[in-house]
């Protein structure tokens, strides 16, 4: 093919894409700001949630064999490394 016939190929390419990209957008438009708030609140508690957690029996597993914060240390560092993957799993599934 010429250079001018590939040019024009090229340009009917990105005019159906720039045409399917218009219809995704107004089948499926901007969430509201209420949503927005709202997936950010789901993933505050997903780190919460498990840090939390973590750091509660980290310090009953402390007081029972008196190892001072070693275990509440870790099973939060734990936590947050829980809560963090269920977050990036949870925004691709999105």
């Amino acid at each position: 093919m010429s250079d001018e016939m590939q040019g024009t190929n090229h340009l009917g390419e990105a005019a159906r894409k720039a045409a399917e990209r218009e219809v995704l957008k107004t089948s499926d438009p901007e969430p509201s700001l209420a949503r927005r708030f709202g997936q950010i609140g789901i993933l505050g508690w997903m780190v919460v949630i498990p840090v939390l957690g973590a750091l509660l029996i980290g310090s009953w597993l402390d007081r029972l064999f008196g190892t001072g914060v070693t275990f509440s240390a870790a099973l939060t560092m734990a936590g947050a490394v829980l809560g963090l993957w269920l977050v990036f799993r949870w925004m691709h599934e999105q």
